[in-house]
């Protein structure tokens, strides 16, 4: 897996619309939090996306962008997206070509590892998070990037 100093590497994926998403363009926004998941539909990765839903706002307040990604569909992502009104973009890597740049494919090559990126605009990995069974860590992962961009946004005098 990646480490925290390490350049993000690029890459370009469809979204839940079918849309070519580039990193570099999600970059140029602000700071970017990917975030790595098995698969739409299921009990735990369910519980994710909707704790990422619920504190979107703060995430969004703070300019973080959020990005999920699996090996899911364009079209399987579309009908996650709707049926749990997920305000953030998925991304498919059909191929796990990108969940093998970031170095959390599963064991054996099988499944997704849940993991979390914190990248900053010029591409460089801020934070990272590993925990495959804990969506509690991942919230306080997002938590602590919020609180990171606000501080960066509104220094101490």
């Amino acid at each position: 897996m990646l480490v925290a100093g390490e350049r993000a590497p690029d890459f370009e994926l469809p979204d839940h619309a079918g849309q070519i998403v580039a990193l570099e363009s999600l970059r140029s926004a602000g700071p970017v939090v990917l975030f790595f998941y098995p698969g739409d539909f299921t009990p735990i990765c369910t519980r994710e996306v909707c704790m990422v839903r619920n504190i979107h706002a703060d995430l969004d307040a703070a300019g973080l962008r959020v990005v999920g990604i699996s090996p899911d569909a364009p079209e399987k992502h579309a009908r996650f997206k709707a049926d749990l009104e997920l305000p953030f973009t998925l991304l498919a890597d059909t191929r796990k070509q990108v969940v093998k740049l970031y170095g959390v494919d599963g064991p054996l090559g099988f499944g997704v590892r849940r993991a979390s990126f914190l990248i900053d605009p010029a591409g460089v990995i801020v934070d990272t998070l590993l925990a495959d069974w804990r969506v509690s860590r991942h919230e306080t992962f997002l938590r602590r990037a919020e609180a990171m961009r606000r501080t960066a946004l509104n220094p101490a005098p």
